[in-house]
Order: structure tokens, then sequence, then C-alpha cells
């Protein structure tokens, strides 16, 4: 049912309203690198607006010590994968060197199941010198996509764009320091969860970013 606070019907009515901003701004060469699993529907709708590749970009944080759930840095994939660390953190919790790599191993090994299952045998696609479009469904804190953009900007692309329908405006700010561009299509203040911001939020699937990635690999390959 729709709700007042609901902006967008469901992923694919949000990526096709942010296409349409993103496909006004005329970018050179784009590729579309879109945060599994619910950022996958937005970014189909975007490159396919776009005629761009469409990538997935796995972040994978690392935990600390005892506390998996405090993170102390991040793997984030792509054609050459990269570690983004929180020293700050890493050396208030007196965090070994060797946790950390192993940390890093255990991360990246994720990282590598899910592009095969995702991506199968494609190889990640190289984005150097060309515009990297940065898709999820929403941001909460930034997190995730700030360390997935510090990961991307040392793949050398011209210039990085995080494109989303719905985020907080503090989170813009933070992002907008970094990106050399933020498009959202909506920043309320009162913002508590990006599934409040759509009338369908359900769960995507596994099987539904196989599909969206095959089908936009197909027809660019098609196009090219």
């Amino acid at each position: 049912m729709w709700s007042e606070r609901a902006h967008f019907l469901d992923r694919h009515d949000a990526g096709q309203r942010l296409a349409a901003e993103l496909k006004a701004r005329a970018i050179p060469d784009p590729i579309v690198l879109a945060l599994p699993r619910g950022g996958v529907p937005v970014g189909y709708e975007v490159a396919q607006a776009l005629n761009a590749p469409l990538d997935v970009l796995l972040v994978r944080k690392l935990g600390a010590p005892g506390h998996e759930e405090f993170g102390i840095g991040a793997v984030v994939d792509g054609a050459q994968p990269q570690l983004v660390l929180n020293e700050d953190a890493i050396r208030m919790l007196h965090v070994p060197p060797a946790y950390v790599a192993q940390e890093r191993d255990r991360q990246l090994a994720e990282v590598e199941r899910r592009r095969r299952l995702y991506c199968g045998t494609s190889a990640a696609i190289d984005i150097e010198g060309r515009s990297a479009i940065i898709v999820d469904d929403g941001i909460a804190t930034g997190g995730t996509v700030l360390a997935a953009l510090r990961a991307t900007r040392r793949a050398s692309p011209s210039r990085i764009i995080v494109a989303v329908p719905v985020a907080p405006p503090e989170t813009l700010t933070n992002l907008r320091l970094e990106a050399d561009d933020v498009v959202c299509l909506s920043a309320p203040a009162e913002f508590r969860a990006v599934g409040m911001h759509y009338a369908d939020f359900t769960q995507t699937s596994d099987e539904e970013v196989i599909e969206l990635l095959a089908r936009q690999r197909a027809e660019t390959r098609v196009h090219s």
C-alpha cells in the first residue's frame, strides 16, 4: 500500500526516475556500478537509459576483533580489489596487522564467491578513464558507499558520480566532499530508513541480480 512517506513505487520506478535525471546530464562514457542486492534493479534502469555497462560493486566490512559489527575497514571488489582501512579505529583498538590481513583475506574470499554467483566467469569491468556511476537503492549512514567511492577512486575513473533515489541530507553532505557529483532525488529531513520511502521494498533476490546483470551484459554487447 502506498504511504504518505513513500516516494517510489519500487526499485525499478526509482531507477527510471534516477535515470531520467542522469540522462539529462549527458555523462560521457558511463559505467554503472550497483551495490547488491537492492542497488541492482535501480542500476539496471540507469544502465538501460544510458546504454551503459552494468556491474556489481561488492563491499565487505572488516569487523573488529570480537566485535564484528564494528567496522575497521572494508574490501571492495573490482578489476583490482581494494582495501580501505579506518586507521583511527585500528589504532584506537590496537588491532594487530596480522588480524587485519586475515580479515582482509576472509572478506576477499567472500567477495570473490559472490562475484562468481552473480557474474559467473565475467570479469569485473575496467573503469579506468570512464565515468563511474555508483548506484544504490538508498543510503542511510553512507559508510558502505563511502568505502566504495574511495576504492573506486583508486581505479582511476575520469569522474565518480554517486546516484541514489533517497538519502538523508547530512549523508549527502559528507559524500559531496569526496564524489565529483552526487545525484539524489529525495533528501527528507525525517529519513528514518531507506525502506520507508518505497511502497514496495521487497528484498531483491540473488536470482534477480543474476538475471538483470546477464540481461544488461547481453544488451550492451548488441549495441557495442
